[in-house]
């Protein structure tokens, strides 16, 4: 997906850093945390302000879905992860991919040890703790590809927990399993006292059905515009900056974060840990979006068996290399 020149590209790059600042609206998947700490430590660093942006940061939360976001004017660009992306792009909204930051999931598993799950293959008639809102995703395919059914009627299939964004299903032994992060909620059963020996997790990356988590999406009608395109590719490039800090910076990009977590609900000792598990996940990439991570996520998510994530490969019309190619340049 081409949309413009590299070399017309770096010039309106040069031509926007001189010119007054341009403003940029982002929305976040989540509340504010280290998961999106590149974003928080570009800003508090001034790497946007050199890039002549002045970027707003809007924290996410459980009622907020980032595809109605942008749908409806209210951003930008917005992180998403790419099963909720592709399926709002085949309902009609054409999202496209312009930078992926997060070169790995997070996502896993979280089973107690006592109820004799030491596989995926036991899994099946089991309570399983699992996000919607868009996060149900991964999870659906993953069970259709073992050949569970998700509807907890027939012998073999699993019973599915809406899970709120909290662990209690699995402390309270409501479910065998929960949905975590590797970076967040995990930590949060392990805080209540449960030690990892007593926990059985499977990560998504491990089973071969990881999906792309965290990438950031714009709406594919604004990429004809010159300038918005070259307002992206300044926003990308000093994101990068602020991600590679964060990565070698972990403590101190915690501590950024903190800053900017209006509700204090933070803590010092979870954003810290939280900002090294991050930078597990961002570590390898430049930004720009590697087609074959594409493809195995499009893969897994076509693997739904009757009721697939998508039903059809979008192929390159979902994401482009024009914006990173033209920050990589700079």
């Amino acid at each position: 997906m081409k949309y413009i020149a590299l070399g017309a590209l770096a010039a309106l790059g040069a031509a926007g850093t001189a010119a007054a600042q341009d403003d940029v609206t982002l929305q976040l998947k989540w509340v504010t945390q280290a998961q999106f700490a590149g974003y928080y430590v570009a800003l508090e660093n001034g790497y946007y302000e050199e890039a002549g942006l002045d970027v707003t940061i809007l924290p996410g939360g459980p009622d907020i879905a980032p595809t109605q976001v942008i749908a409806g004017g209210g951003a930008d660009v917005v992180v998403e992860w790419m099963p909720a992306a592709l399926a709002a792009r085949e309902r009609g909204l054409p999202l496209v991919n312009i930078a992926q930051p997060f070169k790995s999931s997070g996502m896993q598993l979280t089973c107690w040890g006592d109820v004799g799950i030491e596989s995926p293959d036991d899994l099946d008639n089991r309570t399983l703790g699992v996000w919607f809102f868009g996060n149900e995703y991964p999870f659906l395919s993953w069970m259709s590809q073992l050949g569970m059914a998700t509807d907890g009627a027939a012998e073999g299939s699993v019973e599915v927990l809406r899970q709120g964004f909290n662990v209690d299903p699995l402390l309270q032994r409501q479910a065998d399993c929960i949905s975590t992060m590797t970076y967040n909620e995990y930590w949060q059963v392990i805080d209540a006292g449960v030690t990892p020996e007593e926990l059985v997790n499977f990560r998504y990356e491990e089973q071969g059905v990881a999906t792309l988590e965290d990438g950031l999406y714009v709406l594919e009608e604004n990429l004809e515009d010159p300038a918005f395109v070259d307002k992206m590719t300044r926003f990308v490039a000093a994101s990068m900056e602020g991600w590679k800090w964060a990565e070698e910076n972990p403590e101190e990009a915690a501590m950024i974060v903190l800053e900017y977590d209006e509700t204090g609900a933070q803590t010092e000792q979870h954003q810290v840990r939280m900002m090294g598990e991050v930078a597990k996940l961002t570590a390898g990439s430049n930004g720009a979006l590697d087609p074959a991570d594409f493809q195995r996520t499009v893969d897994t998510l076509l693997a739904g068996g009757s009721d697939p994530v998508i039903s059809v490969d979008p192929g390159d019309a979902a994401w482009t290399h024009v914006i990173t190619d033209a920050a990589l340049m700079n």
